[in-house]
């Protein structure tokens, strides 16, 4: 029996595309090869794989903040800081190149 490609729970999913969307999906297809399904399910798999790294970074990065680990920096340190970077790139390089 072959194999089921489809999930238990979502037996059929339909997807909206613009058509300029829809036009890079076939486009894709026609070059690769491959059928423009699997390709709207590897950039799932892809997108998802990519959700869930952000989702443990930062979990990571607020129990750092949580455990005392790392502290926070006021915004306004932050603007400042930059601001200086910024005017000082400036005056080492006056001629903007």
């Amino acid at each position: 029996m072959p194999e089921c490609r489809f999930s238990p729970i979502l037996k059929d999913v339909e997807v909206r595309l613009t058509p300029e969307t829809e036009k890079k999906l076939k486009d894709l297809s026609t070059q690769s090869g491959r059928g423009t399904d699997d390709l709207v399910e590897d950039a799932m798999v892809g997108y998802f794989h990519e959700v869930l790294e952000v989702r443990e970074m930062l979990n990571s990065r607020y129990d750092d903040l949580k455990s005392g680990k790392v502290k926070l920096i006021p915004g306004d340190e932050v603007e400042a800081y930059f601001r200086e970077k910024r005017a000082s790139a400036r005056r080492s390089d006056p001629q903007g190149s």
